[in-house]
């Protein structure tokens, strides 16, 4: 359920704002911009959530990984800066890069919480869960890499 959720979080404003153009030519968004804003909105949430469900995001983790707190909230600080970098030239492709990345370590956190049974966000599931995370983290990877205009020209119709 939890999946569902990001992917929504993750498309519904991307329709939204596409839905709105159609109606309100005035208020027309190129795709990236759309990209962005989505993202924007995906990472802001995400990095709030590591302040607010500090706990449960700790428990993903191997009681052997020293600083888990710490690493938590420091991964919360990064997708906030994440929300805000990708919006200024300059740094956005790095911000992109950045972003990937981490997406890309979150990675081995996921298989170990699913493989333990964690009760977070499907991670119960075991590794029935990975099935699912997976390909959402593809799309996470995917969608930052065309939003920060690292890759692609436009989305398909």
């Amino acid at each position: 359920m939890q999946l569902l959720l990001l992917v929504l979080i993750l498309v519904a404003p991307y329709a939204a704002l596409s839905l709105l153009g159609l109606l309100l030519p005035a208020l027309r968004s190129d795709q990236r911009t759309r990209a962005r804003v989505a993202l924007s909105i995906f990472f802001a949430l995400t990095g709030v959530g590591h302040f607010i469900k500090t706990d449960a995001l700790v428990a993903l983790m191997p009681a052997s990984l020293p600083y888990r707190v710490e690493l938590v909230y420091l991964t919360g600080v990064f997708e906030l800066l994440g929300a805000l970098g990708i919006w200024i030239r300059p740094v956005r492709k790095v911000t992109g890069w950045c972003l990937i990345i981490m997406l890309i370590a979150f990675l081995p956190v996921n298989i170990y919480a699913a493989l333990q049974r964690v009760n977070f966000g499907g991670h119960e599931l075991g590794p029935a869960y990975l099935l699912a995370r997976v390909p959402v983290q593809m799309l996470l990877i995917a969608w930052t890499a065309f939003a920060t205009n690292l890759a692609g020209r436009r989305l398909p119709h």
